[in-house]
């Protein structure tokens, strides 16, 4: 392996919204002008710098702006991509419950808390609907720092648990997604918050995801991704990763960016199309609690991105999720319905024409259906749940085979 490529390059730093330029060793988690922080723009990898020795996102250290000599790390990354008969065509899906932690969200959580602990953090706080935080509990646990998650009351059981598991501290509000994160910011005047939304680190993690991309294609980038978006940390970690091949030449175009949101939480699907978000009335509780996100910090740059890519978004409807959770059953496929949001999306924009047959397309399926079996089977997700029954016990939903009731 050579460094020539990154010897030249600038050292990396914080920049936020307004300009202002912060050193990476600040331990501010957002700018002076209250925006979230973004790091400086890395130059992309060649394929003779990544490090083959390592089955992890580790193999593109040189594109990470964190030491890998202090990297906190459970194997996360080069998760599969398997080919799919997909209504009679063939699409990839990305399966990123093969991550530690059963989600995507350990790609980020592994640059994130490696940067926190080469910094010294003995205590983080992180707010989350559940696989962020199953993720930072895990990442601190194995860092040995102490974490406290702070998560909505609603988040499902089997999270919860994985979190408590790690031997995080946990507290559960009431209110939505976006009090949850209120509440972790008013907390974080006394404990540093180690936020998967705000810290910069942690969406250099998620761009890991396009470099597997570009290096299982034989360096070369699909057609198009399509995503499920919460607060939107794939779609910018896709820009990112892309933007930094694109500028070192090693792909010819952008992959389009096709993103999915559940239809009363799609700010940044709505916002793309140009559409009031509070046009939409009472925001609806859905299946797809990962994205029930009405406020997502990185608004701008999620849109941003899609734009650069000329994707498209979609708001997608409750039972659309809900048969999407059945289709990828049906083959194989036990994902949650979070990402099961990304595989309506599919149909949507093949329905529409945006993909093509003859395109290469990737699908991104970010946690896996064990982590909210209860919502699904509540939810009615499929057509045979009449023979099921549901026993509640303390901190957690059990389902087991009954007879239907009568």
């Amino acid at each position: 392996m050579t460094a020539e490529h990154h010897a030249a390059a600038p050292a990396p730093d914080l920049y936020d919204r307004s300009g202002n330029r912060y050193s990476l060793d600040d331990p501010r988690w957002r700018g002076e002008d209250g925006s979230p922080l973004a790091i400086s723009s890395q130059p992309g990898l060649r394929p003779d710098q990544i490090d083959t020795t390592e089955r992890s996102i580790w193999r593109y250290h040189a594109a990470l702006p964190v030491s890998a000599t202090h990297r906190v790390s459970l194997g996360e990354g080069w998760t599969p991509m398997i080919p799919v008969n997909w209504g009679g065509r063939r699409v990839h899906f990305k399966l990123e419950w093969f991550n530690p932690t059963s989600s995507f969200k350990d790609r980020g959580v592994s640059v994130m808390m490696s940067h926190l602990a080469a910094h010294g953090a003995l205590r983080v706080l992180e707010d989350s609907s559940g696989n962020g935080g199953s993720a930072v509990a895990a990442y601190a646990a194995a860092a040995g720092i102490r974490a406290k998650i702070i998560a909505p009351a609603t988040t499902s059981a089997a999270k919860i648990l994985q979190a408590r598991a790690y031997g995080a501290e946990i507290e559960l509000v009431s209110g939505t997604r976006d009090e949850v994160s209120d509440e972790a910011i008013r907390q974080s005047a006394h404990i540093p918050y180690a936020s998967h939304n705000w810290h910069p680190m942690f969406i250099q993690g998620t761009k890991t995801i396009a470099y597997e991309m570009w290096e299982s294609f034989g360096f070369t980038a699909p057609d198009n991704v399509v995503l499920v978006a919460g607060a939107g940390s794939n779609i910018i970690g896709c820009d990112i990763a892309f933007g930094e091949l694109l500028d070192a030449g090693q792909i010819d175009k952008r992959p389009r960016l096709f993103v999915g949101q559940p239809e009363h939480w799609a700010t940044i699907a709505d916002t793309y199309n140009g559409i009031d978000p509070a046009s939409r009335g009472e925001r609806v509780p859905t299946i797809a609690e990962g994205a029930s996100i009405a406020h997502p910090v990185r608004l701008p740059e999620a849109v941003d991105a899609i734009s650069r890519s000329n994707g498209a978004a979609y708001a997608v409807p409750e039972v659309e999720i809900r048969a999407a959770v059945r289709a990828l059953s049906a083959r194989g496929l036990y994902a949650e319905p979070t990402s099961s949001v990304a595989a309506a999306t599919l149909d949507h924009f093949i329905a529409t024409g945006d993909i093509a047959p003859d395109q290469t397309t990737v699908v991104v399926l970010t946690g896996a259906g064990l982590k909210s079996a209860e919502k699904i089977v509540s939810g009615h997700g499929y057509p045979h749940d009449r023979g099921l029954r549901r026993h509640r016990i303390p901190h957690l939903v059990e389902v087991v085979d009954g007879p239907p009731d009568s």
